[in-house]
């Protein structure tokens, strides 16, 4: 951990493990979160990445061990082009259906995330909101400011 933020690899395990990183995340159509977990430990991090309410249960149930699950993309991204979308109503249903972690990811902006309030999640996943504006420190700031209202 640098600066008390863990480090994840997103889908590559061996690389992960390589590097000694905190963590590995994985998304439906890599390795099973069962496999991973059996590779990394207990120790690790796991994430893994959900659209339905099956596949968070799934992922949460104690075999395949996720510790946090991402979750989206909420809302239209322009940094995946082939993202498939999670509806607000189904990651209210997948906060209601697991008790881990939820981190909400894709097309999240200053001007969209109060929307997640309801849902409960987390946490979030940035990029554009950060890294398209002049002020990046400022828009991490403000970002952070919103979401000081999660979970109320």
């Amino acid at each position: 951990m640098y600066h008390q933020v863990p480090f994840i690899i997103n889908d590559r395990v061996d690389i992960a493990l390589a590097m000694n990183a905190d963590g590995v995340h994985v998304g439906q159509d890599d390795l099973s979160a069962g496999v991973v977990r059996g590779l990394i430990g207990e120790e690790k991090i796991l994430g893994v990445s959900a659209a339905t309410v099956e596949e968070a249960i799934r992922a949460a149930e104690k075999k395949d061990g996720a510790d946090y699950l991402g979750v989206g993309a909420v809302f239209h991204t322009d940094s995946k082009k082939d993202a498939s979308y999670t509806s607000l109503e189904t990651l209210k249903a997948i906060r209601e259906a697991v008790s881990i972690p939820i981190v909400a990811i894709g097309g999240i902006s200053e001007k969209n995330i109060e929307k997640l309030y309801p849902a409960k999640v987390d946490g979030v996943a940035v990029i554009s909101a950060i890294l398209s504006q002049k002020n990046v420190q400022e828009a991490a700031e403000r970002l952070l400011e919103k979401t000081a209202f999660f979970n109320r």
